[in-house]
């Protein structure tokens, strides 16, 4: 090389990095909870694509940090005296990234796929009677009963009706949508996507926040950056050295046995950003053998003990965890221990005789369980290991998670690709009212991955709707509590703290609901 190439080449190196660091400054790198697998909310409910949804789509309404509904998309709505009708208003100016219109039609395309899958979403469905565009800002909801939580149900953070462009929302709920068009903060890069390493989002510029102060999952939406990189990195102790080390910003689930060592890091928060605590799901497969027969799965419940599962994901910490052994969420109002004795058990040995006694044959359980997520995996650990101890024959199917949220959609048995047992989790703003309730819907092939069949509870699910006031409601939340404990469509495993951890050049990281990264940036 020339020495004039080489002063050139070495002139040029300050600069290489004076632009890197800028860079840096300008994206939020994350290390999400898990692998992102699907880009469609409404097809799934795996928390890591409702992340995914909240950067790339809005919704039209919005809870706020008290769970007060407020216009998002929405200028405004009205309800007719009747309360049978709602007209909705959509704000000016609302473009796709495809710089398309947001039109009315694509709200209520959206609206519809969203009332074919989401938990309460299918009960709105079964009250709306039409939908159909005034103009292209303004559409009209007909309901055949009036339904005072219609706002809620469609911007709730669960489980909101994301909206996409009519031409993706016309897809049937049962069919993922491949591609990730919305109108929210961010564009998703789908040229730099690659499942099990990488995601991308940059800051749409043609998003248009509403003026209000953010407050839970309501008001502004700014992108106070201009890129978000998710980077999945399976292995804990890694993840840990990058946040000590600068190369990661933010890390979403820190693994419990790691805090301490996050805490000594000068450069490191570690917070609750979360509203609610995780709530641990262990979910039968109602489909197929042994767990068609309720008294397998009461077995089952037996042998639980929620404090074992606790430890495992959070450690001893007291203030860590908490057992909960009801359906719905603790210090909420419908929370009850009604018939709840069965989750007071906690014995191997009676366990192991109700087994014998429910008529089990050695029949094999297939367990999957997540190797790439360690709060579940430790769930499915726990379970094999009680599982055996109770004399069942268990296989024990480690898998990744994204891999996981797709196996789990398959009705075939088990032997043929099908599965008898998964874990999971929810916050607890999702399971503190019987309508939202995603575990305990029990309506047979249209509830949530399980399939539990039991009319009772849907009965008094749908008659919680029409309680005339809080009393009434925890009456009923009483009566599916027992219900639910005598069918067992699932088995809560109590509830755990999971922190965040983040650099302290993080600015914004406020509380909400469900982890978002709008209003997020980073000092230089």
């Amino acid at each position: 090389m020339r020495r004039r190439d080489l002063m050139l080449a070495a002139g040029a190196a300050p600069f290489a990095i004076h632009d890197a660091r800028a860079q840096a400054a300008r994206t939020l790198r994350v290390i999400p909870q898990a692998n992102l697998t699907s880009l469609d909310p409404i097809w799934t409910t795996a928390v890591v694509t409702r992340n995914h949804g909240f950067l790339v789509y809005d919704t039209l309404t919005a809870e706020d940090s008290r769970g007060q509904v407020r216009p998002q998309m929405a200028e405004g709505w009205q309800v007719s005296d009747d309360r049978r009708t709602w007209t909705f208003t959509l704000r000016e100016g609302l473009r796709f990234h495809d710089n398309e219109p947001v039109r009315s039609q694509d709200c209520i395309a959206s609206i519809r796929r969203w009332s074919t899958r989401e938990t309460f979403g299918q009960i709105v469905g079964t009250a709306i009677d039409e939908m159909r565009a005034l103009d292209d800002r303004r559409f009209e909801i007909k309901l055949k009963r009036p339904f005072p939580l219609l706002a809620l149900a469609i911007g709730r953070g669960q489980g909101p009706a994301f909206i996409m462009p009519e031409r993706l929302a016309s897809t049937d709920g049962a069919t993922q949508v491949r591609e990730a068009t919305g109108s929210g903060p961010f564009r998703f890069l789908a040229d730099q996507w690659n499942p099990g390493q990488r995601a991308v989002w940059a800051r749409f510029d043609g998003y248009r926040p509403r003026e209000e102060q953010p407050d839970g999952l309501a008001g502004g939406k700014h992108a106070r950056v201009e890129r978000v990189e998710w980077t999945v990195i399976s292995d804990a102790a890694t993840a840990a050295n990058a946040m000590t080390q600068n190369e990661q910003d933010y890390w979403e689930y820190p693994l419990h046995d790691l805090l301490p060592l996050l805490r000594r890091s000068r450069d490191v928060v570690v917070e609750q950003r979360l509203l609610f605590g995780t709530y641990g799901c262990l979910r039968f497969n109602h489909l197929h053998p042994p767990f068609n027969n309720v008294a397998i799965r009461r077995a089952v419940a037996m042998a639980v003990d929620q404090r074992d599962y606790l430890r495992a994901v959070a450690g001893d910490d007291p203030n860590g965890w908490a057992t909960c052994e009801g359906v719905f969420t603790c210090g909420t109002p419908m929370e009850t221990e009604e018939g709840s004795e069965i989750l007071k058990t906690r014995s191997v040995d009676r366990a192991r005789a109700a087994l014998r006694e429910a008529g089990y044959n050695n029949e094999r359980i297939v367990l999957i369980t997540p190797s790439d997520y360690p709060q579940i995996n430790a769930l499915g650990l726990v379970t094999h290991d009680l599982l055996r101890r109770i004399g069942m024959n268990v296989e024990l199917v480690a898998t990744d998670w994204g891999t996981l949220v797709q196996r789990r959609n398959s009705r075939e048995p088990p032997e043929r690709g099908g599965w008898n047992i998964f874990h999971t989790t929810a916050s607890g703003d999702a399971l503190a009212l019987p309508p939202v309730h995603l575990f305990l819907r029990s309506n047979g092939t249209s509830a949530w991955f399980g399939w539990p069949d039991d009319p009772e509870i849907e009965r008094m699910r749908l008659a919680f709707l029409d309680a005339e006031d809080q009393a009434a409601q925890q009456q009923l939340a009483k009566q599916l509590n027992a219900q639910a404990m005598k069918s067992l469509p699932y088995v809560p495993l109590g509830y755990y703290w999971q922190p965040s951890a983040w650099n302290r050049r993080v600015t914004g990281a406020f509380r909400t609901p469900a982890t978002v990264f709008w209003n997020i940036g980073k000092n230089a």
